[in-house]
């Protein structure tokens, strides 16, 4: 008899592709069938205050860990972008998927890339991480706030809301929406958030049979890069209220992890980054990676930031 199991999902569109995605791979890679929960998160419902003033990003998850808890669902799928960097006692991460794109987006109806937009122009996104970022690229731009799912948001740039807005690229090309793609950002000039591009399978820890399974998922080198990244935004207590970016890329069996830190208050501060680069084979060698570029940032003044930021 093949067992079966509940996958906790948001009712969004991406979410909802994202779950069905992982269902199909229960099923041909695990032998497992699942039928979907879906719900409303509070994240999902607030879209009116940025989520670093209404609980930050883990507003995207609680709802579905209830479930979890309560025994009415055994997985959940998250972007792991907004899965918080320390999970609540009980729960655990029993896979992550390998990475789509996870470059930062440019998306216009009248503009080629961000260098082509006129003075002032408008630009949409709710990223304090984008925000620094964009600002020291064309610190001209007026910078306005845009919430909701992705479809929310491109019907609010095509009313003529935004000159452009800022989206993740992998939502975009999950949703079969590249084509909305005018540039993607090179990492040089917008550095991803820790865990950009990747899904997570969330699961109670003592699930134990359960996580054995899905860990065959795991992609080993997206697992191994995206521990680095998170170890540096735990490392510096990054929430929606830090502009902190953190990605890895491999180069063979080198890993290179980049972070950039800006200021929450100052938009004219520099942008402080930080670099490493080695071989990385396990858990611990990524998590020391992301230890010591995070120390990087915190002799450059990091802590100056981070303080004002997490005030």
């Amino acid at each position: 008899m093949t067992q079966s199991v509940v996958i906790a999902t948001r009712e969004s569109r991406l979410a909802l592709w994202q779950a069905e995605h992982v269902r199909e791979l229960l099923q041909q890679r695990l032998g497992l069938s699942a039928e979907l929960l879906g719900m409303t998160t509070r994240g999902d419902q607030i879209l009116d205050r940025s989520l670093a003033k209404v609980g930050g990003k883990g507003l995207f998850v609680k709802e579905l860990e209830a479930a979890l808890e309560a025994g009415h669902a055994q997985l959940a799928v998250h972007s792991l972008k907004d899965v918080p960097m320390d999970l609540p006692e009980g729960f655990e991460l029993a896979a992550v998927l390998e990475r789509e794109d996870p470059r930062d987006a440019f998306v216009s109806n009248l503009h080629a890339d961000i260098r082509a937009l006129p003075q002032g122009a408008s630009v949409g996104t709710s990223s304090l991480r984008r925000v620094v970022q964009l600002m020291a690229l064309r610190p001209d731009l007026r910078l306005q706030p845009l919430r909701g799912n992705l479809d929310t948001r491109l019907k609010k740039l095509d009313s003529g809301e935004y000159a452009a807005i800022v989206l993740a690229a992998a939502g975009l090309k999950r949703l079969g929406l590249a084509g909305r793609i005018r540039a993607c950002f090179e990492t040089a000039q917008m550095l991803p958030c820790a865990g950009q591009g990747a899904l997570g399978i969330e699961c109670r820890s003592d699930a134990a049979s359960l996580n054995s399974q899905l860990s065959r998922l795991t992609h080993r080198p997206t697992w191994l890069a995206v521990q680095a990244e998170r170890c540096v935004s735990r490392e510096l207590g990054g929430s929606c209220s830090v502009p902190l970016a953190a990605h890895a890329t491999w180069s063979g069996g080198v890993l290179e992890l980049r972070a950039v830190l800006g200021h929450s208050q100052d938009l004219s501060a520099p942008l402080l980054r930080g670099m490493s680069r080695g071989a990385v084979s396990d858990d611990a060698q990524a998590l020391a990676m992301g230890r010591s570029v995070a120390q990087a940032l915190r002799e450059q003044g990091a802590d100056a930031y981070l303080a004002l930021a997490l005030a």
